[in-house]
């Protein structure tokens, strides 16, 4: 998000095909204006404990110029390192907390997976909307649609839904560790941790971008081979939704794709990759 390359631009800005100029000058028009926004902070405080005040602000800088290290907590195999990128940054690969191994899934939960074909997964988190009656009734509809077997997850978003035909089931929340390699295909919304999960265990994204970075996601995984054409939530129709999940489950690119990155991922060690580099950055 922050350290500059010529490989794609600032996450969150627009994927114009300029070259790496444009690339390069995306992040210094977002390091610029994080530095007015912080830098007035940052020299007030360093007032406040008897430091001098920065000469210019610069968050990937120390206060006499050295790199500050950056660590990117994903993987390769999603997003490869770029070639120009300082000694300073560092991909360590997925950090994923799993769940107590005392958790257990609800029985009805438990009785739905049991009594039938794996389902598709939909879940949006905290990006319900303004009107999460009628996202979830596109989800009915979509799964209607298709035919096949869902679990809504309704997350922090609070979404509705009236009552439910038997081949679907809402929860709240459930870890994904425990429900993704038992599900089909996942739809959400291209935020980096659902992202990373449903890659984690090989499954097809459908990705429904809201803003911020998750239309680079929803772009990314598609070129990966790993999702199909991401649909942004303006433009989301049952219709559309359904094309896109029979698509998810019977494409087998798709399938084989996602399950290779997995695969990858599941190898990786993030966690002490992670480690390793804090205790040979620390003094």
């Amino acid at each position: 998000m922050l350290v500059p390359t010529s490989d794609r631009p600032f996450p969150v800005l627009p994927p114009l095909k300029l070259g790496g100029w444009y690339n390069r000058l995306s992040y210094k028009i977002i390091n610029s204006l994080t530095g007015m926004f912080l830098g007035k902070h940052i020299s007030n405080f360093r007032y406040d404990i008897g430091l001098s005040p920065l000469k210019k602000f610069n968050l990937l800088k120390t206060w006499d110029g050295r790199d500050i290290p950056v660590l990117h907590i994903l993987s390769e195999a999603v997003l490869p390192r770029p070639s120009d990128w300082p000694e300073s940054a560092y991909i360590t690969g997925y950090c994923f907390l799993d769940r107590d191994n005392g958790w257990r899934a609800p029985p009805d939960l438990q009785n739905f997976l049991d009594a039938g074909p794996p389902p598709v997964y939909v879940g949006f988190g905290s990006m319900a909307g303004r009107n999460p009656q009628e996202l979830a009734r596109t989800i009915i509809d979509a799964l209607q649609l298709v035919e096949v077997r869902g679990i809504i997850a309704t997350g922090w978003g609070g979404l509705a839904s009236e009552t439910l035909p038997e081949s679907i089931f809402k929860i709240k929340s459930v870890p994904h560790d425990w429900l993704f390699p038992q599900v089909s295909a996942v739809v959400h919304h291209g935020g980096a941790g659902t992202t990373a999960a449903g890659l984690r265990y090989g499954k097809p994204s459908v990705i429904i971008p809201f803003f911020g970075d998750q239309p680079f996601w929803g772009r990314h995984v598609h070129e990966l081979g790993a999702s199909t054409r991401p649909i942004p939530r303006k433009k989301l129709t049952a219709e559309k939704l359904a094309r896109a999940i029979k698509s998810a489950i019977s494409n087998s690119e798709l399938q084989r794709n996602a399950e290779e990155i997995g695969n990858k991922i599941r190898q990786e060690d993030g966690i002490g990759n992670t480690v390793s580099v804090i205790e040979k950055l620390s003094p």
